[in-house]
């Protein structure tokens, strides 16, 4: 089943030589109740910079994964102690880079709840910085009212 959500998303990116860079925005999306776990959708605005991109979080059980789709292309697979390699392409360029989750924290349900991801960036084996998402959702009220208006004939 599919729920219009409102997603609050905090990303810290901090690495070495830099002061911390802090984002913070709140976007609509929607959450998924799939066969393995949850999928949590929603576009990217010019705020985070990847104006034209398509994120999706797919949350297992043990796993999360993230895909990038649009103007940015990325796939990067989150496992708790694990190292995976992601491609990262841009229209800049494309960058090759390892992962190691430090913490993965999934806590949703149909109506929302929280994810938590930090994880370490290699480079030529080497932590070139580190990085945490920090997601809450929660029910869209207002899509949902909205709806529930149009199916009872009361829309515009």
């Amino acid at each position: 089943m599919q729920q219009q959500v409102m997603i609050s998303i905090r990303g810290e990116q901090e690495y070495e030589g830099t002061e911390k860079d802090v984002t913070e925005f709140v976007t609509e999306g929607t959450l998924t109740s799939t066969d393995y776990g949850y999928a949590l959708e929603y576009d990217e605005s010019a705020l985070t910079g990847m104006e034209g991109t398509h994120t999706a979080f797919e949350i297992h059980p043990n796993s999360v994964s993230l895909v990038r789709t649009g103007r940015f292309h990325s796939q990067m697979i989150f496992e708790r102690d694990k190292k995976h390699y992601s491609l990262y392409e841009t229209p800049y360029g494309t960058m090759t880079l390892d992962i190691v989750t430090r913490t993965l924290r999934a806590d949703l349900d149909e109506t929302g709840g929280e994810l938590e991801i930090r994880y370490a960036i290699e480079s030529e084996h080497q932590i070139t910085g580190t990085s945490r998402f920090f997601i809450q959702v929660r029910q869209n009220t207002a899509a949902e009212a909205e709806k529930q208006n149009v199916k009872n004939g009361k829309g515009w």
